[in-house]
């Protein structure tokens, strides 16, 4: 009898938290009908902050890929002293309040801040602008990016890259024909996770670039604009960005799938 209310308050309590966890999300699709959705869609709002959006986000993982992928495979195949500080530092970010990032872009990058006096040599003006909405992204979905891709790198034996080297071939060859195929699957989980964060970025854009439409006001902004106008073009936007995050979720999904299969058939 004991075992059977074990049971029961055990399944219970998943039901409780599955329900709490997905009816919030799920009511956004369900509140109002598809076409409804669409026609709050065709807002300038909605177009101007979607516009930006895939401008900012598109900038934002380019950035990224390019500056951080170098820094995860040193993580991944490198050991050095101070690794494990450095480790904690670039993990801070995920962790660390956004308000609190905004506050901290702010502080280096504006006018009064530590570097506000050399950019304004150069009569460049961050704040408030998109590139401080691409600064904020890029801050906050760099170390996404990083764990995965440094996973990526992990994983690949070496033996394979040993027997490439006894080969005759460069470093940098061996990088690009082993490393980069192997690591793929896992840097392009990385690229749809951070998008999403990306996408998804609130505090540290408010606070460093502002809320201002068609200049800085990416979709997450223009929800928290519109619920103050027109509640429905919110929930609109709000079923447009669960349902990009959805699908850039569920690709993470497949490509982790691959990878499984993959190491399984070796």
């Amino acid at each position: 009898m004991l075992r059977k209310i074990g049971q029961i308050i055990f399944l219970a309590s998943i039901v409780l938290i599955v329900t709490y966890l997905i009816l919030p999300l799920f009511s956004v699709f369900i509140s109002n009908s598809p076409a409804v959705l669409l026609e709050k869609l065709n807002s300038s709002l909605a177009y101007q902050a979607l516009t930006l959006s895939l401008q900012t986000t598109i900038i934002s993982i380019s950035i990224i890929v390019l500056l951080v992928t170098p820094l995860a495979y040193c993580m991944a195949r490198n050991e050095f002293i101070g690794k494990n500080v450095l480790e904690v530092l670039l993990r801070l970010p995920i962790v660390a309040p956004t308000a609190v990032v905004g506050v901290g872009l702010l502080l280096v990058f504006g006018q009064r801040g530590l570097l506000g006096g050399a950019l304004s040599v150069f009569d460049l003006e961050i704040p408030f602008t998109a590139i401080a909405v691409v600064m904020a992204q890029v801050f906050m979905a760099s170390p996404f990016y990083l764990n995965s891709a440094r996973q990526a790198f992990e994983v690949i034996d070496d033996q394979l890259l040993a027997v490439s080297r006894t080969l005759g071939v460069s470093a940098w060859r061996t990088f690009w024909k082993v490393t980069f195929p192997l690591a793929l699957p896992g840097l392009l989980s990385g690229v749809a996770l951070s998008w999403a964060l990306a996408l998804g970025e609130f505090g540290a854009t408010m606070m460093f670039a502002g809320n201002m439409p068609g200049r800085t006001q990416t979709l997450p902004l223009a929800i928290f604009t519109a619920m103050e106008s027109d509640a429905g073009v919110a929930v609109a936007i709000s079923a447009l960005l669960l349902s990009v995050s959805f699908l850039l979720l569920l690709f993470v999904g497949l490509i982790d799938k691959y990878m499984r299969n993959k190491l399984a058939a070796r």
